[in-house]
Parts: structure tokens; sequence; C-alpha cells
């Protein structure tokens, strides 16, 4: 079944570099992304300073970016109480909890073969 873009009218393919779906594709397809996601699979709300902590690395400028565009594709909700200090909470919406299966495979694949895949790199470095 071909699913159609509907601000165009036209097929989804993320390989026609014009299609939204490539966008969108990068941008579920990058680190950040990925790793926000999943930690909010893990635990359903969570803090900016709590997301930072879990996500080692990240820099504050790369974290509220990919938030912010997470939000803006509709991927997650950003709810701010009204209390000093402000406190801001994520969690992911239906959409983003959607991504729950092939997030969670994709870090399970890469937890199991990373000894493959260092061994495949030491050994064309050695070359």
């Amino acid at each position: 079944m071909t699913t159609f873009v509907e601000s165009s009218g036209l097929p989804a393919d993320v390989y026609s570099p014009k299609c939204p779906t490539r966008q969108v594709l990068d941008h579920i397809a990058g680190k950040w992304t990925i790793l926000v996601v999943d930690a909010l699979l893990q635990q359903d709300t969570m803090r900016y300073t709590e997301l930072s902590r879990r996500i080692g690395g990240v820099s504050q400028k790369m974290l509220t970016h990919t938030l912010r565009s997470l939000e803006g594709d509709g991927f997650l909700t950003r709810t701010m109480h009204p209390t000093i200090p402000p406190r801001v909470e994520y969690q992911l919406t239906p959409l983003g909890r959607s991504l729950a299966e092939p997030i969670s495979a994709l870090r399970q694949w890469t937890e199991t073969h990373i000894n493959e895949v260092e061994r495949a790199r030491a050994l064309n470095q050695a070359e």
C-alpha cells in the first residue's frame, strides 16, 4: 500500500530528495534523537537534567536542539510547571512511542554486535 504525502499528494519516497520523508528519516536517524527517544521509552517522563545525565556526552546545545526538533515534529511534549524555579518535563507522544520497536531493536543490535564491529575496525586499521 502506497502512502501519499498530504501536503503534495505525491507518494512518500525516502529516495526522492524533495520528499519530506527524507527529512523525517534524517531526523529520526540522528544519534541524539535515538538516544533521547530511547531514554524516554525507558522512563516515561524526564526532566532536562535527567536526560542530560542519562545521555552522556551530549552538549547542552545539542540536547536543547534535539528536544526542540522532536517537539516540533510531534514526537514529544514539553510540559512547563509554574514553579520556582520552573520545572520542565518531556514525555513521548503516541507518535514518539511508535518508534519504540525500531529504536529498541537498533540499540539492542548495537550492543549485541559491538565486538564484531570493533574486530572488523581493528582488522581494517591494521591493513
